[in-house]
């Protein structure tokens, strides 16, 4: 049985559960996918969460009711991107890509923006790697 799963149906062959980890994996990779977005950030709360040994899903945080799911993203945008055009597409991605995989309804997908990802910095990492320039903090 999962901690906090997701029960979606009791049928006679048993029960089919949605741990919430699943869904922060899929907001992540929803959200990373759309263009302009250079990666997601833990930001100093996640830093601090990882750090006394609780688990992280780096730039995401879901709260799951019933069977429905607010998702928080943190996101680091790439120099030079319209900001609430990237913010947006996010929201979009984010959110279809729950309800069509698990059949939650998602009431919000919060993006928050908490860097600027600069072009010379871009050049310097390793693609997926960006805490190390993580400025705003």
């Amino acid at each position: 049985m999962l901690d906090n799963g997701i029960e979606f149906s009791q049928l006679e062959l048993g029960k089919i559960e949605i741990a919430p980890e699943v869904i922060e994996v899929i907001a992540h990779m929803a959200g990373s996918e759309v263009p302009g977005v250079a990666g997601l950030s833990s930001g100093v709360v996640g830093d601090f969460v990882e750090r006394l040994g609780r688990k992280s899903s780096r730039g995401v945080r879901v709260d799951i009711k019933e069977r429905e799911a607010t998702i928080d993203l943190y996101i680091i945008v790439e120099f030079g991107q319209q900001i609430p055009d990237v913010a947006y597409k996010v929201q979009e991605n984010v959110r279809e890509s729950i309800q069509n995989m698990t059949g939650l309804v998602v009431t919000q997908v919060n993006v928050h923006i908490v860097d600027v990802l600069l072009k010379q910095e871009k050049e310097k990492k390793v693609p997926g790697n960006y805490e190390e320039v993580h400025r705003v903090r």
